[in-house]
């Protein structure tokens, strides 16, 4: 059982009880809902979009990723310019899966 939800722009393929990195969100609840589900897949080789559906998660932790460095260079120009970057993240579990009124947890 799995969906592909939608969020930060970003397209993911979740199951109950998997770990995410999404980009960062702010959310005061420890828990946050995906309403964007793009399909569902219920059986083994079906995939399918809902009528109505939604992704229950918990919020684990806020985070920051890995710098990347950015180089540009102009060659026979003396043109060279370095900049870091470090993307915020939020760290969420998912907690079910709930489609056409069907809920698929995660197992305990």
């Amino acid at each position: 059982m799995y969906a592909v939800i939608r969020t930060g722009g970003k397209q993911y393929r979740v199951a109950p009880g998997d770990l995410l990195k999404i980009e960062s969100i702010a959310s005061e609840s420890p828990a946050v809902e995906f309403t964007d589900v793009l399909a569902v897949s219920g059986e083994p080789g079906t995939l399918a979009k809902p009528a109505s559906a939604k992704v229950t998660a918990e919020i684990l932790g806020q985070g920051r990723g890995d710098k990347i460095l950015v180089f540009h260079f102009k060659r026979k120009k003396q043109y060279k310019k370095l900049q870091g970057h470090r993307q915020n993240f939020t760290e969420v579990r998912i907690q079910s899966i709930e489609a056409d009124g069907v809920t698929y947890s995660a197992a305990k």
